[in-house]
């Protein structure tokens, strides 16, 4: 998932916050607050909170209000809001940790000198808030810490208004969830996890799905070191909208693999390679399901060798890492044909070199023992169908014809070793399964596939997403949903 940064966050929601609440009036005590955003997006906008004050806080508020609106004239109030602007952009485009960790430090100064030029405001506002003593009060407080918050670029501030707005119980209905959404988006900012998911939770279970707030609830959990628990939230948040009929944006399912990776959780390894190949089946996609699977599941030289098999038919190779492992896997002394024709396509994409020792003498052994071993297929395929042949022995010589792409012939042994005592089952259903799909006969490989059980049945899966797109090519899929404005 691609991340706002908490810099960025701030300045989408401060002017989100903005548009969203109008300049307060305090003509008389009573306060009457438009919503024009969401006027805009109804047929008739909600009726405004109708607000009175206190007597002893009206005063308070009021001059806060006049002094709010002065202060974005103050020349040193502009000024510093210039440097943080320039710093924020500095922030933005520098590269390289050291670069960004020093631009970072000269963007919190700035913010720091726009805040001081502000002391006397935010005096205010604590007075303000120390003299709210009714629920309309502390809305008004809210919203003027808000605009405040806004002008100084300090995201507590603006939390604390929120805060305060949302618990008055004054936020019409219709307007709470987004505020909710807000609040949670500062305070995952500010590094709170907790108050960020309970925000995130109030405005998702009164139906708010605006700016990606699932995926947000689940960073909310994986920053908070509940890796396993956001993992579920996020896998749940693409589940659904897959099930309305829209995808989630591709870079969710990343983030899932990636923190399933970093975390070591095998199952949620396994269903983010499967939903993002089966969602967004690009080679690179592929190719990082393929890796991650294979560096999570811990997996030994046979289900590693299978799983790289998956990366070659999906033609997802990605660096000469990749071909060396299949090549390991492969051993050249058991599969050297397999092992020449590795080499030659890794060769061939300048990811391998013939210079480099282990390559050249990988090939050089396979290439000493590819005649007489493919001389000895007729002897093993005798000894498979010997009457006392157990299911290792037929499985073996299937692992033969299957490296050597007689596909046909490796399906029907390995369906006769099936049949016999002796073997490891799921080794052979998951090579019966690729057999199959070398074949062409996609459905039966799909079958297949869904039969495998045991440590193999995450390899086995994904696989089977394989053969069934193989068998019926996937639609284009749905567009994801646009990002919020």
């Amino acid at each position: 998932m691609k991340r706002t940064t908490g810099l960025m966050r701030r300045s989408i929601l401060s002017r989100s916050l903005a548009g969203a609440l109008a300049t307060v009036s305090l003509a008389g005590g009573a306060l009457i607050v438009a919503t024009p955003a969401l006027a805009a997006k109804a047929p008739k906008a909600p009726e405004a909170p109708k607000v009175t004050m206190s007597k002893t806080f009206q005063p308070l508020a009021a001059a806060l209000s006049k002094g709010i609106e002065d202060a974005k004239k103050k020349p040193d109030v502009v000024a510093a809001q210039a440097k943080v602007a320039a710093a924020t952009e500095a922030l933005r485009t520098a590269q390289g940790a050291s670069a960004r960790t020093a631009a970072r430090g000269q963007r919190d100064a700035a913010a720091g000198e726009l805040g001081t030029t502000l002391t006397a405001e935010k005096t205010q506002l604590d007075g303000a808030f120390a003299a709210a003593s009714t629920p309309d009060d502390r809305y008004v407080a809210g919203q003027l810490a808000v605009q405040l918050g806004g002008l100084a670029q300090d995201p507590a501030i603006q939390r604390k208004g929120l805060a305060a707005m949302l618990e008055s119980g004054k936020v019409a209905p219709a307007e709470a969830p987004r505020l909710q959404f807000y609040l949670g988006s500062i305070s995952y900012d500010l590094k709170d996890y907790a108050a960020a998911r309970t925000a995130f939770t109030s405005a998702l279970s009164a139906g708010y799905k605006d700016g990606d707030i699932e995926a947000l609830l689940a960073e909310s959990f994986i920053a908070d070191n509940q890796i396993a628990q956001g993992l579920t939230v996020l896998n749940q948040a693409i589940d659904s909208r897959r099930a309305a009929g829209t995808l989630a944006p591709q870079g969710w399912y990343r983030r899932g693999l990636g923190a399933a990776y970093k975390a070591k959780i095998l199952d949620q390894a396994a269903n983010f390679s499967m939903a993002l190949v089966r969602d967004y089946p690009s080679n690179d996609n592929w190719a990082g399901a393929i890796t991650v699977l294979r560096e999570v599941g811990g997996y030994a030289n046979q289900e590693s060798l299978d799983l790289m098999r998956l990366m070659d038919r999906t033609n997802s190779w990605s660096e000469g890492r990749d071909y060396v492992e299949f090549l390991q896997a492969a051993d050249a002394r058991r599969l050297p044909g397999e092992v020449i024709a590795v080499i030659d396509k890794g060769v061939a994409a300048g990811k391998l070199n013939m210079a480099d020792v282990f390559v050249s003498e990988n090939k050089s052994l396979a290439a000493g023992r590819v005649a007489a071993d493919k001389a000895s297929l007729p002897g093993l395929e005798r000894d498979a169908r010997a009457a006392n042949a157990n299911g290792a022995t037929i499985a073996a010589a299937a692992d033969a014809f299957l490296s050597y792409g007689q596909s046909a012939k490796a399906a029907e042994l390995y369906t006769l070793a099936l049949s016999k005592p002796g073997g490891d089952q799921a080794r052979a259903l998951t090579r019966l399964g690729i057999a199959q799909a070398d074949s062409g006969d996609y459905a039966a490989a799909a079958a297949t596939f869904a039969k495998v059980e045991g440590p193999r049945k995450a390899l086995a899966q994904l696989w089977g997403i394989y053969a069934a797109q193989k068998a019926a090519p996937p639609a284009p899929p749905a567009p994801p949903a646009p990002p919020a404005k």
